[in-house]
């Protein structure tokens, strides 16, 4: 199992090199560059200019590349032109509030999926199965963003319930204060995040508790005797499980990546909202950063996975 799990490790640095390729060269066909914004009619050309060349932005991509390259080895992310700090530094303030939304958004998704799941999939073709399988459908179709409007509408504005932007009140005084200020605010955007992520958990574990009521073992203990009650949760709700305990690793990369969308709708200051605002500024140095970060949480991701199903369930082996 280690040496797979190394083996896989060592695979993801060329993918990791061919990513950061991929990123760089992205950024550097978006039209304009970090220091067209400058431009105003009491800036001087040829100020600009030079900084243009002191920058490196004449530079052939592959000079430009190896660069950033040995400057992010060395820890140097470089310098963020719209906020005028380390970008390393500006990543790290905003980290924090994208891992909390992330964490409380998963924790409420899998509270919420798994018994909708089972209670869906042992109850086929209920009128309650068939309400969970209308609101999975619902849900998967309606866009996020307007979902997320209608979110803030209804319990920010109009039942005045939770703060609808911001990660913690100027008035928050003191640590507890403080802490829940920070988790009043994140509430709202969380639970709507978790009502939407939650499809593909629902359906998935519904399919995997049928499957599991047809199969030999389950004819077999009816056969026996056994308690349905029994049944069904020592031998169908655990292996209907595993698959969905391998989705975990996808599912906190996939939350810290998806976050984008409600952080810009709920002005929450996390990495998401950095991302938004780099692009809008071509703050190229954050860009590439993010993106890349962003990619590296996605194939760890997947390596968790493979690692939490070979714990989970003996018969699967990595290694």
């Amino acid at each position: 199992m280690w040496k797979t799990i190394l083996r896989r490790v060592l695979l993801m640095i060329p993918e990791l090199v061919i990513l950061s390729v991929v990123i760089f060269l992205l950024a550097k066909l978006m039209p304009g560059d970090p220091f067209t914004g400058m431009v105003t009619p009491q800036t001087s050309p040829k100020a600009i200019e030079a900084l243009r060349i002191k920058a490196g932005v004449y530079d052939p991509w592959y000079v430009q590349y190896w660069h950033w390259i040995v400057r992010m080895f060395h820890g140097d992310l470089g310098m963020s032109y719209q906020f005028k700090t380390p970008v390393g530094s500006l990543i790290l303030s905003r980290m924090g509030n994208t891992i909390w939304l992330s964490l409380l958004t998963l924790i409420l998704s899998y509270t919420l999926a798994i018994p909708l799941g089972l209670v869906a999939g042992r109850y086929e073709n209920s009128k309650l199965d068939k309400a969970i399988m209308i609101y999975t459908f619902v849900a998967y179709a309606i866009p996020a963003f307007v979902f997320y409007m209608l979110g803030i509408w209804l319990f920010g504005y109009k039942l005045q319930l939770f703060p609808t932007s911001g990660s913690v009140s100027v008035d928050a005084i003191g640590t507890v204060s403080y802490l829940l200020s920070r988790l009043d605010h994140m509430i709202l955007p969380a639970c709507l995040m978790a009502l939407l992520s939650v499809t593909t958990v629902v359906q998935y574990l519904r399919s995997e508790v049928i499957d599991n009521k047809n199969q030999d073992y389950v004819k077999t203990a009816r056969a026996k005797g056994v308690p349905e009650k029994q049944i069904f949760t020592r031998h169908i709700f655990r292996n209907s499980l595993l698959p969905i305990a391998a989705f975990l690793g996808y599912s906190i990369t996939g939350l810290l990546g998806g976050s984008i969308f409600i952080e810009q709708i709920f002005n929450y200051p996390g990495m998401g909202l950095l991302f938004m605002d780099s692009i809008l500024n071509r703050d190229y140095s954050v860009i590439t950063a993010l993106v890349l970060l962003y990619g590296t949480l996605t194939l760890i991701g997947s390596l968790l996975s493979d690692i939490i199903l070979s714990l989970v369930d003996p018969r699967v082996r990595i290694g």
